[in-house]
């Protein structure tokens, strides 16, 4: 017994050491990228779980090209019969929202409840674009901060030059939040102007507070000076996702959805982040929409079920109808 104790009390305090001399480790377990669920998914053939959705490829830099599905408003379903790539990309400027969705980590975008939420987008009327970042299920790369960003800004940008003046939306779901926001606040400071409307799902402050709060973490936070070293190996791997920070500064128009009983990303950081918005537009005096939707934790819809919300499609419809 002595010896299981011991053995198990070593294992314990050698963890903070390994990830103090390999920091890499937890920038794997923060993307989780390696996990590609569902395994047995052809991503080149998403017509195999969604309807209506053409797969395509974009070399967002040198070295780096990633999977997208475009999935169209199911009142184009019938005109797309036999038409080709190109012909999928020109309805981008049929006049109808185009949301660009982020997912979280771990997983591909052809992940169930990924699936079921483009579903609905799509029945509600909009285009759909789901990437999946570098290193992300087919997509060459090594995952990164500043690298998730560039692809959804290299996203954005070829959906904005294709979209002819269509709304363009950016929703991101818990570590896709982070890019989402990164995005926004490039893209404000290099046009001189909002993206058209922002919807944040299950959003954290910022990415450090979430894994303090994960299980495993928190055994070691009682340690002396563990979360110092926590803060310091995220700065080490250049990781972030400050929500909290962007929000200030960012204009958009903005949605948040949060779980009570989310067990991955507490709900106070959505409600944080909501005032922390609502204050940034009082300083700033700038007229824009800010909502948030709190679901009760009697629903059980947690970290990734919001789209079981019956009513989530009105929720979005009305959110982007009043915006234009």
């Amino acid at each position: 017994m002595k010896k299981v104790l011991s053995f198990l009390l070593t294992t314990y305090v050698s963890v903070p050491v390994i990830l103090y001399l390999f920091p890499w480790i937890l920038s794997h377990a923060i993307f989780s990228h390696l996990l590609r669920f569902p395994y047995f998914v052809d991503l080149r053939r998403p017509q195999d779980v969604l309807n209506h959705t053409c797969n395509f490829y974009l070399s967002t830099e040198e070295g780096v090209s990633v999977g997208v599905w475009h999935t169209l408003p199911m009142s184009q379903w019938d005109a797309a019969a036999g038409k080709n790539l190109d012909w999928y990309h020109e309805t981008l400027g049929d006049g109808r929202p185009v949301i660009i969705y982020l997912h979280g980590n771990v997983g591909t975008r052809a992940i169930s409840h990924r699936v079921e939420l483009v579903k609905i987008l799509s029945a509600a009327g909009y285009h759909v674009l789901s990437l999946d970042y570098r290193g992300f299920g087919d997509s060459t790369g090594d995952p990164s901060e500043a690298g998730l960003t560039s692809d959804a800004l290299y996203l954005y940008y070829w959906a904005k030059t294709r979209s002819r003046g269509s709304m363009l939306c950016l929703w991101g779901h818990s570590l896709g939040s982070g890019v989402v926001t990164n995005a926004a606040v490039k893209i404000q400071e290099q046009e001189g102007s909002a993206v058209d409307a922002l919807i944040l799902e299950a959003p954290y402050t910022r990415i450090g507070e979430a894994v303090a709060n994960h299980p495993l973490v928190k055994m070691y936070m009682f340690l002396p000076g563990f979360e110092s070293l926590l803060w310091n190996i995220l700065e080490r791997v250049n990781i972030s996702f400050a929500n909290d920070k962007n929000l200030k500064t960012l204009s958009s128009p903005l949605l948040i959805l949060h779980s009570e009983d989310d067990n991955v990303v507490p709900f106070h950081m959505g409600q944080k982040l909501y005032q922390i918005s609502l204050q940034a537009q009082r300083e700033s005096n700038i007229n824009t929409r800010i909502q948030m939707v709190s679901y009760r934790a009697n629903l059980r819809l947690s970290h990734s079920h919001i789209y079981l919300d019956p009513n989530l499609s009105d929720v979005v419809q009305r959110f982007l109808q009043n915006l234009t």
